[in-house]
């Protein structure tokens, strides 16, 4: 296809998609009229065989690749565009495809469907490289932004992992902590105990002493004069 030729890129457009020719509604109130509202464009459109919905951005993306690719001269797209031509015709597959190739070598003096083929082989090659190149994107974009979230997500389940020891670990002190002090309780009740027997024995052993020796003294007292 001649890159002088003018439209290119949506004759392409249109072997590939079924574009949505309806109009917008027109907004029928009484208010002031403002600038005309631009139909919403569609993420989908269906192919033109109608067997799927395929992704706008995608669809633009291979026409433009394929405007900048197309080859001088009448090729596969030239062909393309005579079976368009010929789709209201009601014939058959074989016919339709036979009735354009006689039309195609009419309008450019072929008389080979090499170029056909060369041309077809040549813009599925294109559209194969194209394809290879997005899929190393899509890979380092996995390895970039999906692996950047997998490390984060190793490093917080490690995170998590460190916590929940130190919250084992803590819990652990605390139920130690608890057993201690239920000890501590019964020894502090022991020891007061031992503690306040060994002073009662104590005072008991002084009166003991002191009324002896107290007792002494008096008689002392009494008995003895100089």
């Amino acid at each position: 296809m001649a890159d002088s030729e003018p439209g290119i890129g949506k004759k392409i457009l249109s072997f590939f998609i079924k574009e949505n020719d309806e109009p917008a509604q027109q907004d029928t109130g009484t208010s002031k009229p403002s600038e005309p509202q631009k139909p919403a464009v569609s993420a989908k459109v269906s192919n033109t065989a109608g067997t799927t919905d395929v992704d706008r951005k995608f669809v633009e993306h291979f026409v433009n690749l394929l405007e900048k690719a197309n080859l001088p001269g009448p090729d596969y797209f030239e062909y393309k565009q005579a079976l368009r031509n010929m789709e209201g015709l009601n014939l058959g597959e074989e016919k339709l495809f036979q009735a354009a190739w006689a039309s195609f070598k009419a309008m450019g003096g072929v008389q080979d469907t090499t170029i056909l083929k060369t041309s077809a082989d040549q813009y599925l090659a294109i559209l194969d490289k194209d394809r290879s190149s997005f899929l190393k994107d899509v890979e380092k974009a996995i390895n970039d932004r999906v692996g950047s979230l997998q490390n984060e997500q190793k490093k917080l389940e490690e995170a998590n992992a460190a916590f929940t020891q130190q919250i084992a670990d803590l819990q652990k002190k605390i139920d130690e902590n608890k057993n201690r002090l239920g000890q501590i309780s019964g020894e502090v009740t022991e020891q007061s105990a031992k503690i306040n027997a060994n002073k009662d024995s104590f005072e008991v052993t002084y009166k003991s002493f002191v009324e002896q020796i107290s007792s002494d003294l008096t008689k002392i007292n009494k008995y003895l004069h100089n």
